[in-house]
């Protein structure tokens, strides 16, 4: 076994024990690291969010669709709440063919950037045609077309090209209306690297569309919401989120609506999903990083033990790279809750305990597991000495010492402890002097084992 943190904890000993690592943590954290910000990453998983609200209630030519304006501006005010800061919205006659297409081809295209995500929501009429193929071509119909005619409709393939146009991480169509066919890129399978990492998994491009209904098919509506608008709302609302992760992605949004609407029409609405490109999955609401998870999290003992040294790494590098020691030490307990006999999650857990996050008490019971669990990592006894030393728990903290030097004789850290814990609190001597000796030996260079060691010169004779 390699104890990482016997890593962090070597490169940090002589700091922890005056004191100066916390404040050396705080001053590293506050300073910003240019490089991220030239970059261009931000600080969230979207610089912005947008999101477009075409309702169309009152056509011109075409029959009304009751219901539709008020449901499209549900969406406006649910995506608001969502926080999306940018909500254009347009009913009925100001959804025009020249106006829809200007909104896809001109204003989009200019705002959105790579790192933002978009929601576009259509509430009204939609119809089928056939491609030059023959191959079923969805289409949407504006406030001044005819639902039979495609003519001065917007087809799925032109939603299909806009969404190729526009820079956006992640766009996701929601399209309250009956509609299909529609040109799906094959995407590729997720695969299981970064699956504990948001930060990369969300970097993938995704392309998605979510409709009210199969084309032909009667979309259950009412004067106050539409079957299809209020499963949105509850979805929405975190019911979607079916693993309880804090989480919702459109995958889940998509299944819950699904289901819900189905069932609730008894069959007669069926709700069509699709990832038109990309193999990403657009974020509606953002958990805490450390609850991230595709799909239904690990769910076989080897999986949950992957998934915990991978909470356990993450942690590490936070601690590392001095950021966010709250989520690291999340992370531990993440990774302690998928694996609880994994030790050396512990063992990094005490040692935040004791210095990062201070909270002493916290620390030893953290710290008596660590020795539990991982009984062969020196680590667990040296950090529980540590945390005895600070609680004036000084006999306990010397055989917590010793018993790691049992582990590892050529721990020099240990020894310096072991040493000061003679010199300045057990008042034995001849220990501190044999332990600053071995400390010496293994080529020690703390200046205090040398100073005491000049006072307490070795007996002639003695090896």
């Amino acid at each position: 076994m390699v104890p990482v943190a016997r890593r962090l904890l070597s490169l940090t000993a002589r700091t922890v024990r005056s004191g100066l690592f916390f404040l050396v943590w705080v001053a590293l954290v506050a300073t910003p690291d240019s490089a991220q910000a030239q970059a261009g990453k931000p600080e969230g998983l979207y610089y912005k969010s947008w999101a477009v609200v075409f309702g169309i209630e009152d056509y011109l030519v075409a029959p009304k669709v009751p219901g539709a304006a008020s449901d499209a501006k549900a969406m406006a005010d649910l995506l608001r709440t969502l926080g999306f800061e940018e909500v254009i919205e347009l009913y009925d006659k100001k959804v025009t063919f020249k106006q829809f297409n200007y909104i896809l081809n001109d204003v989009l295209p200019r705002k959105l950037g790579r790192a933002d995500r978009l929601v576009l929501y259509f509430a009204g009429h939609a119809g089928q045609t056939t491609d030059v193929s023959g191959a079923p071509l969805g289409y949407l119909v504006p406030w001044d077309a005819q639902v039979g005619s495609v003519a001065k409709s917007v087809t799925l393939d032109q939603l299909k090209e806009f969404s190729r146009r526009v820079m956006a991480k992640h766009i996701l169509l929601i399209l309250d209306t009956p509609v299909t066919g529609w040109d799906v890129t094959a995407p590729q399978q997720l695969s299981l690297e970064g699956r504990m990492a948001p930060e990369q998994d969300t970097e993938k491009r995704a392309v998605q569309v979510l409709t009210a209904a199969k084309n032909g098919e009667e979309v259950v509506r009412s004067d106050s919401i539409g079957l299809f608008m209020q499963v949105l709302k509850e979805g929405l609302s975190g019911r979607a989120d079916r693993n309880k992760n804090g989480w919702l992605m459109a995958t889940e949004l998509a299944a819950y609506v699904q289901e819900q609407v189905e069932t609730r029409s008894k069959g007669s609405q069926h709700p069509q999903y699709a990832r038109l490109d990309g193999d990403g999955d657009t974020i509606l609401i953002e958990g805490r990083k450390v609850d991230f998870t595709v799909g239904a999290g690990p769910q076989t003992e080897e999986e949950r033990t992957a998934a915990a040294k991978a909470h356990y790494e993450e942690a590490f590098n936070l601690l590392q790279a001095r950021k966010n020691p709250e989520e690291a030490l999340a992370r531990l307990d993440k990774a302690i809750s998928l694996a609880p006999s994994f030790g050396d999650a512990y063992v990094l857990k005490s040692y935040m305990q004791l210095e990062v996050l201070p909270n002493v008490d916290e620390a030893l019971k953290t710290a008596n597991l660590a020795v539990a669990h991982a009984p062969a990592n020196p680590d667990s006894h040296y950090t529980l000495g540590l945390i005895q030393e600070k609680k004036g728990q000084y006999q306990e903290a010397e055989r917590a010492y010793l018993k790691a030097l049992e582990v590892n004789p050529d721990y020099a850290d240990v020894l310096l402890s072991l040493g000061t814990l003679y010199e300045d609190h057990l008042k034995q001597d001849e220990k501190a002097a044999d332990a600053y000796r071995r400390y010496n030996e293994l080529g020690g260079t703390d200046r205090r084992a040398s100073r005491f060691l000049e006072g307490h010169p070795q007996p002639p004779g003695s090896q």
